[in-house]
């Protein structure tokens, strides 16, 4: 049986990826895993998944969470060095 540790490590994304992608579709995390595992897979998906990204760095500042910010930050270039094909 796979743990969704497994399931994360599977998707070519990071825990954080995944977490900012279910934190923006308000989704489950093992759903979100599905979901950013097919999304990697095409130049639009990664590209949406940078704007899921963005869209979560924005939402953090408008609240004035810097922490999560800068967290998110990193999360985004992270993203864009392993995914930069369809960024």
């Amino acid at each position: 049986m796979l743990t969704l540790q497994d399931c994360i490590e599977l998707s070519e994304l990071s825990e954080e990826e995944i977490l900012a992608i279910a934190e923006h579709e308000h989704l489950p995390e093992m759903v979100a895993v599905e979901m950013g595992n097919y999304l990697t897979h095409t130049a639009r998906g990664e590209k949406r998944i940078k704007r899921m990204i963005a869209d979560d760095i924005d939402a953090a500042r408008a609240k004035g969470d810097t922490h999560r910010v800068t967290m998110l930050k990193m999360v985004l270039k992270h993203f864009v060095e392993h995914h930069g094909g369809g960024v």
